[in-house]
């Protein structure tokens, strides 16, 4: 299940993994005593759910750490099934580490996206009993976002935290501690994303990859909270 070699995680690592794990199952016990879910505390005070619609509508967003995210949901013609909703989540470039700047792009011009130098870091896929089943990455087009490069976005995991955020805490505290617990996935399909992006542009020469629609999904892989804590269980 862990998305890199587990002799190369540090003790330290592992400890901060098996206390977000706690978070993440406590988080989910909470909204199951309160008979709600992930996704219902995303959809908390709207009518229903629509279809590409931002939920909440201008988004959660940490005034301290300029974390942020959304959950939505694809048309089902349009969705990577069996994704039923997922939460986006981002860096804004107030949070970022010092000295992280755009990625030079094809061409030597650093990237200028209208994403206001906001980095997509992954999303979580969810099932429709609200449970997460998969991380992914995208390509620039789908959240406009400004690209950096994979080691500056992982060096954006370090500060990533929702404890200031508006909306719901459980919720919040469950997606800063699944930062923490699948990190190790997160970086590599960090990695995997820019491997992709190049591969595309090598395979279609003179046409603007990030642009491309053919190219949505730039990584992805599937997870199990029960599967991932029971091998983490063994590490410590």
């Amino acid at each position: 299940m862990l998305a890199s070699d587990p002799s190369g995680l540090p003790r330290e690592a592992l400890s901060r993994m098996a206390a977000a794990a706690e978070t993440v199952v406590d988080c989910m016990r909470e909204l199951h005593e309160a008979r709600s879910n992930l996704v219902m505390e995303a959809l908390h005070g709207s009518e229903g759910f629509v279809e590409w619609e931002h939920y909440p509508p201008d988004d959660v967003r940490d005034p301290e750490t300029h974390a942020q995210y959304f959950l939505h949901a694809h048309a089902p013609d349009g969705r990577d099934a069996p994704d039923f909703a997922h939460f986006h989540i981002f860096m804004g470039a107030a949070g970022m580490p010092v000295g992280v700047r755009p990625a030079k792009l094809h061409g030597g011009a650093p990237d200028a996206g209208d994403g206001g130098k906001m980095s997509h870091v992954v999303a979580i896929s969810l099932t429709p009993r609200a449970m997460p089943e998969r991380l992914f990455t995208t390509n620039r087009w789908v959240t406009a976002e400004t690209w950096y490069a994979a080691p500056d976005v992982v060096a954006m995991l370090n500060a990533f935290s929702l404890d200031a955020a508006a909306g719901s805490q459980t919720l919040n505290r469950w997606i800063t501690a699944m930062m923490v617990l699948f990190r190790p996935h997160i970086e590599r399909l960090l990695h995997e994303r820019d491997t992709t992006v190049e591969r595309w542009r090598s395979l279609h020469p003179g046409i603007d990859v990030f642009e491309d629609r053919r190219l949505e999904i730039t990584s992805s892989i599937d997870i199990s909270l029960e599967r991932h804590i029971e091998w983490l269980d063994g590490q410590i």
